[in-house]
C-alpha cells in the first residue's frame, strides 16, 4: 500500500489543494469552494472521502472545506484555535487521528496565522509527509502581517519556532504547503510546489537565520502589497459559506446598478467597450486584479467574447467571496469608448516629448529601474484615488511590464475623464534597454 498524493494547483492565488489517498482512505488538504475539482480527482482514486483538512483560516480565498465535508460525509478537521461557527473536529497539537494504518498527526504551527497547523503523514508508524499550510514553505515561510501590522512581529517570532519544530522531521519526509510562488502569502523568495524537510534544511534562507530577531526582520522586510480583499476572508471563513452556482444567464443587455467587468483580450477592450466597464483580461490572476480594485462582492456582470471559458472567470470571482455575478454579456451593442495602444518605440518617443507617464509596477519592481518623470502608481492605489499631477487635458501614456496591468489602470482612468495611451505586449523594462541602447 502506497500513499498516493495529487496536487491540484489554482494559479491565479499561487496555492496547492492536496488530494490523497491510501488504503481506500481520501483526504482533501485546504480546498477552495470549487470543490468540483477535488472530486473529479478522487473519483479518479477511487478513494473513499474520510477527511478533509484545514491548516488554517484562510486570508486569501473562501475555503470549500465546510462545503466539501458536508456533501460528501467526511468528516472537517481544523486547528483547535480556529472555532468556526460550523461542526469540525478540532485538531489538538500531537493527537493524532487514526485510520486504520493511516495517522494524522497535528503539529500546532502558528505565526502565519495564530491557529495554523500543520498536519504530519504517518504511514503503518513512519513520518511520509507533513502539510504545512502557510508556515514552512518552499524556498521561504507565510508571511505574518496579514492579520495587521500591529501583530506582525509577535507572529513572526511564532513563525520562527513553528518552522524549526517541522525543519526537526526527519530529512526525508515530504514538505507539501499549500501557498507557493506566485501567492501573496508568502514572504519573498517562495520557490516550487513541493520539496523535503531534508532539502529546506539545506537551501531555505528561512532556516539559516542566525537566531529569531535576525528571522524577524528578515521576514518583515521587503514584503509586497497584497489584495485589499484578504480582510474579508478570514471572517467569512469562520461561518462556512456554501458556494453559489458557477452557471450565470447570458444577458442582452446590462442592468441598472452593476459593475461590469470586461475579460476580453485587451486589443480587442482598448478597440471598443462599454462605458465605465473595468478592463481584466481573463487570466490566471483575472480575479485577484477584479478583487483588489472593486467593492468587495459588487454585483458584477461579465463581458466575454463567445470562445471564453465562463465558468472559469465565475470560478475565480467566487473563490474570493464574489456571488452576486448577474449574468454575462457577449454581444456590445450602443455607443463604446476605446483608447490607444502602442509599442515601445512610440512609447519612447512620448517620452522623448515630455509626456505625462504612469508607471503601475509593483514597488518592489521599481527598484529595478523606473523612467525618469514618471508617476509612480501600483495599479491597487487607483482604485481608491488619482495620483496627484496627472492632467486630464493630455494622453496619460501607462506602463507595467506587459501591458496587462496597464490596461486595468487605462479604464479606471478612462471612466474619470482621462485619455489613455497604453504599452502592450512590453513593458518599462523594455522601455529603459530601448534608451540605454539609443544613448
Amino acid at each position: 500500500m502506497s500513499l498516493q498524493i495529487d496536487v491540484v494547483r489554482t494559479r491565479g492565488l499561487g496555492d496547492s489543494t492536496y488530494v490523497l489517498a491510501f488504503d481506500g482512505i481520501g483526504a482533501v488538504v485546504d480546498p477552495q469552494r470549487d470543490v468540483d475539482r477535488f472530486e473529479a480527482v478522487l473519483n479518479r482514486t477511487g478513494a473513499d472521502l474520510r477527511f478533509v483538512l484545514e491548516t488554517h483560516l484562510h486570508n486569501d480565498y473562501i475555503s470549500g472545506g465546510n462545503d466539501l465535508a458536508h456533501k460528501t460525509g467526511a468528516e472537517l478537521i481544523m486547528p483547535a484555535g480556529a472555532a468556526p461557527v460550523f461542526r469540525h473536529r478540532p485538531a489538538f497539537h500531537h493527537e493524532d487521528i487514526v485510520a486504520g494504518n493511516l495517522a494524522i498527526r497535528p503539529i500546532h504551527t502558528p505565526g502565519h496565522t495564530p491557529e495554523h497547523t500543520s498536519y504530519l503523514m504517518v504511514i503503518e508508524g513512519r513520518e511520509k509527509a507533513v502539510f504545512s499550510g502557510g508556515s514552512l514553505i518552499v524556498g521561504s515561510a507565510g508571511r505574518t502581517d496579514l492579520l495587521g501590522d500591529d501583530r506582525a512581529e509577535s507572529l513572526a517570532r511564532l513563525q520562527y519556532q513553528s518552522v524549526n519544530r517541522l525543519a526537526a522531521l526527519p530529512d526525508a519526509v515530504e514538505v507539501l504547503p499549500t501557498h507557493g510562488a506566485g501567492s501573496f502569502c508568502t514572504t519573498t523568495g517562495a520557490g516550487s510546489l513541493t520539496s523535503t524537510i531534508g532539502a529546506e534544511k539545506r537551501s531555505n534562507r528561512v532556516l539559516a537565520y542566525a537566531d529569531e530577531d535576525e528571522f524577524v526582520r528578515g521576514q518583515l522586510s521587503g514584503l509586497v502589497p497584497y489584495p485589499s480583499y484578504y480582510r474579508h476572508m478570514g471572517p467569512a471563513n469562520l461561518t462556512g459559506l456554501p458556494a453559489p452556482t458557477l452557471e450565470v444567464p447570458v444577458l442582452d443587455t446590462i442592468p441598472p446598478g452593476v459593475t461590469v467587468v470586461d475579460g476580453r483580450p485587451t486589443p480587442e477592450f482598448a478597440a471598443g467597450h462599454i462605458p465605465g466597464s473595468l478592463g481584466v483580461e481573463l487570466r490566471d490572476s483575472f480575479g485577484t486584479w477584479v478583487g483588489w480594485v472593486t467593492e468587495h462582492n459588487a454585483p458584477i456582470v461579465l463581458v466575454l467574447n463567445q470562445d471564453q471559458d465562463t465558468t472559469e472567470a465565475v470560478r475565480q470571482l467566487i473563490r474570493i467571496g464574489y456571488d452576486d455575478i448577474r449574468g454575462v454579456v457577449h454581444t456590445l451593442t450602443g455607443d463604446l469608448e476605446s483608447f490607444a495602444t502602442v509599442d515601445t518605440a512610440t512609447f519612447n518617443g512620448a517620452i522623448t516629448d515630455g509626456a505625462q507617464i504612469v508607471d503601475t509596477r509593483a514597488p518592489d519592481e521599481w527598484e529595478l529601474g523606473t523612467i525618469h518623470g514618471s508617476i509612480l502608481s501600483y495599479v491597487p492605489d487607483f482604485a481608491s484615488g488619482t495620483p496627484s499631477g496627472l492632467d486630464t487635458s493630455n494622453p496619460v501614456w501607462i506602463a507595467c511590464e506587459t501591458g496587462y496591468r496597464a490596461a486595468i489602470v487605462a479604464s479606471i482612468l478612462q471612466d474619470r475623464g482621462f485619455e489613455p495611451v497604453v504599452l502592450t505586449g512590453a513593458g518599462v523594462t523594455d522601455l529603459l534597454k530601448r534608451t540605454s541602447e539609443s544613448s
